[in-house]
């Protein structure tokens, strides 16, 4: 079954592509959600011209994705959390990461990062999705409160 979705379909797809997903998930889980529609022949052409007339304002958002990209690439994330040696007490998830980047002033939604969750001290990475051409890596470091 063909699908043209209307909204970001996390391991899926983005808006406005053609996806093909088996009949049974399509009719009842994305349909009836709003999250797709049927990819009919005339839902295609409409969805070719609005994609043509979209196409130069893209433009404009994917050069400010790129630009936030080099300003997050700069910064230097540390988190402290409570540890017992390397251990902590509890874990570091997307959303301590969104708030720090937006404590340097970059706010970013937390669904748009993906680091999973982690227990230990140490240094990791975690990638960013601004658009879905311009995904950065965020190095930070995890370090034991004193």
């Amino acid at each position: 079954m063909e699908l043209i979705l209307k909204q970001d379909v996390q391991n899926l797809g983005f808006k406005d592509d053609v996806v093909s997903v088996k009949a049974g998930y399509g009719r009842n889980f994305l349909i009836p959600q709003g999250f797709a529609q049927l990819a009919t022949p005339s839902a295609k052409k409409v969805l070719a011209e609005n994609l043509k007339q979209r196409a130069h304002k893209e433009a404009k958002v994917v050069a400010d994705a790129r630009a936030i990209a080099e300003t997050i690439k700069a910064l230097e994330i540390k988190l402290s959390a409570k540890a017992g040696g390397e251990k902590l007490f509890g874990s570091i998830t997307n959303i301590d990461i969104a708030d720090a980047l937006a404590k340097s002033g970059n706010a970013i939604d937390r669904k748009f990062i993906t680091s999973g969750i982690v227990k230990r001290t140490g240094k990791y990475t975690a990638n960013i999705r601004l658009h879905r051409d311009v995904i950065v890596e965020l190095p930070y470091e995890i370090i034991a409160e004193k």
